[in-house]
């Protein structure tokens, strides 16, 4: 077995977002199957083989913490949130480099359609070294989540407002796509049309 079959690989829920373009409310507490669309992600999250997780929480925190009790994974405050989803990727890199993690899989907090097996196909890319990054396409489009190997930590940590990582997975020849059969990893909800328009594409698959 190899290093890097043997890596620890972690997943960072980012769920601090102020939800601006929601018109009803936090968009994290929506409700599908009777379910907040940010504990559907946290149920995949602990699904997967992923060795733990954790939810950098920050706007509503206490009601959406709520909504993940009970599951396996950890919550890290934000009070940063304001200023934009980089400051969720810094906590859930130190958080990663505080368990010692080899790699972590970032989850967007409002993407509830990802299925748990594409969670396995990056973890699978990641160990058989396809690459420092790993990202998902599908049908010829990149989507979400990422998994980044702990050499970018440094770099993640370091960037500013909602760009998160797209320079470093855009520019860095590390970077590797690998094609799933998932139309969640596109699935991003900032409206109750989103919302409502992916139900209806959900419910037919």
């Amino acid at each position: 077995m190899s290093e890097q079959d043997r890596a620890t690989v972690g997943g960072v829920i980012l769920a601090a977002g102020e939800s601006s373009r929601y018109e009803s409310g936090n968009k994290l507490l929506a409700t599908i199957d009777g379910k907040a669309v940010v504990q559907h992600v946290g149920e995949t999250a602990c699904e997967s083989s992923l060795s733990a997780s954790v939810a950098v929480l920050g706007y509503e925190s206490v009601a959406v913490a709520e909504t993940l009790d009970g599951l396996s994974l950890s919550v890290r405050p934000n009070d940063e949130y304001a200023a934009g989803q980089s400051t969720s990727v810094r906590h859930g890199v130190e958080y990663a480099q505080e368990s010692g993690w080899d790699a972590a899989l970032f989850l967007l907090g409002d993407m509830p359609f990802v299925r748990a097996e594409t969670i396995e196909q990056l973890i699978d890319a990641y160990h058989s070294g396809s690459g420092s990054i790993i990202v998902p396409r599908h049908d010829g489009q990149r989507g979400n989540p990422v998994l980044f190997d702990s050499r970018h930590f440094r770099t993640l940590a370091s960037v500013s407002g909602d760009r998160g990582g797209r320079k470093l997975i855009e520019t860095h020849d590390g970077t590797a796509s690998i094609e799933v059969e998932d139309p969640g990893i596109h699935r991003d909800i900032d409206t109750e049309s989103d919302l409502a328009a992916f139900m209806d594409r959900h419910s037919g698959l």
